[in-house]
């Protein structure tokens, strides 16, 4: 599964996401959403390069409502990068990779 994008859902969050052994990258999108689609190829071009070393993930609002209101998503896309278990970064938005990858960088480190 390193180096490529797999969805979650509510069911199976917890398991995939907050008890995973390496920090996780989820995507809250919609597909509905423009900037979504936007953002889409640049998670997975974070996905190919990170591998091993990071989950890359993707959790469709629409259908898992209860993980979003849970982590207070409000709009699309948002990005959270979990870290044992707990949030260690929010982005808000559709960035190109190098800011995306900037404003990551220091809770991967």
């Amino acid at each position: 599964m390193a180096g490529t994008v797999s969805e979650v859902t509510d069911s199976n969050f917890q398991a995939e996401v907050i008890e995973s052994d390496v920090p996780v990258l989820v995507d809250f999108w919609a597909p509905w959403c423009g900037p979504c689609r936007m953002v889409a190829p640049v998670v997975e071009e974070i996905a190919q390069e990170r591998g091993a070393a990071l989950k890359v993930v993707k959790l469709n609002t629409d259908e898992n409502q209860e993980t979003a209101v849970t982590y207070n998503v409000m709009s699309i896309p948002t990005l959270i990068l979990f870290r044992n278990g707990e949030v260690a970064k929010t982005v808000i938005g559709a960035y190109p990779k190098h800011r995306l990858e900037a404003e990551l960088e220091p809770a991967l480190a």
